[in-house]
């Protein structure tokens, strides 16, 4: 009876720096990379791009301040599908996962994946756009590589996470350092009338912000591994944690995208 009454339980491997990477390393993915250019070209102007980037880092803060509560409250795995499946029952809870797995959980890692690409083979076409076969390919082998990687082992997959995210913060540490520096030499150009030519239509402010929120996306990835922590209750306030750390970098790192 005792043996019947146990249930499967996942093995809580998961501390401090595997919770850290998990955040910081989907964070800071391509779309931080790619999308302040185009919130800025959308926008029209750095001051309001700078307006955007603190508005969408607002709301993710104030989104983490909720799935901390969620994730200490309701001790599982599964992020909104156990949540709503906690809270308003099966039927709303397989619309969900349904339309995640079939539509958008797919078409973001496709999305990643392909911008992940994009760079990968760039070097190797300097003067011309790669050829569109080979970046899909390579994104192609990249989702089965991860994917893999992920179902072989936990700590070996958390190892290889901790190892991304330092590379990404690395190149955010020299995209922001080079910024500083055209600042301080006093190439402020970019910054004289700064909300001239804003896009004040309902059309550019949306793409703006779509984009912005893309670039934050994964913040919420450790609520889906709660089962995996060590120690839930303390490790979700890496979440805040991370959630202004990522503001801040993105609010710096604008300008600096804007001078280079």
């Amino acid at each position: 009876m005792d043996d019947a009454a146990q249930k499967l339980n996942l093995k809580r491997e998961l501390g401090l720096v595997g919770a850290v990477s998990l955040i910081g390393g989907t964070m800071i993915g391509s779309g931080i990379f790619m999308s302040p250019q185009t919130v800025l070209s959308t926008i029209g102007s750095p001051g309001a791009s700078l307006v955007v980037w603190a508005c969408c880092g607002l709301l993710v803060i104030l989104a983490s301040f909720c799935y901390i509560e969620l994730g200490t409250v309701i001790k599982e795995s599964g992020g909104e599908y156990i949540y709503i499946l906690r809270t308003s029952g099966p039927v709303v809870a397989f619309m969900l996962i349904f339309t995640s797995v079939l539509f958008v959980r797919p078409a973001g890692v496709a999305g990643i994946s392909l911008s992940f690409a994009q760079y990968a083979v760039a070097v190797f076409y300097p003067d011309c756009p790669p050829p569109v076969l080979l970046v899909k390919s390579v994104a192609a082998i990249a989702i089965v590589a991860l994917a893999t990687l992920n179902c072989l082992n936990v700590r070996f997959a958390m190892s290889v996470q901790v190892f991304f995210m330092v590379v990404k913060v690395l190149a955010l540490v020299v995209i922001i350092i080079g910024g500083l520096v055209m600042l301080i030499r006093g190439h402020t150009g970019s910054f004289e009338d700064s909300f001239e030519n804003t896009n004040l239509a309902i059309h550019p402010i949306g793409i703006a912000f779509y984009q912005g929120l893309w670039s934050y996306d994964g913040w919420n990835n450790l609520n889906y591994v709660t089962e995996e922590l060590k120690r839930p209750e303390t490790l979700y306030s890496v979440l805040m944690i991370m959630s202004w750390h990522c503001l801040l970098s993105c609010v710096i790192e604008v300008p600096c995208h804007a001078l280079l």
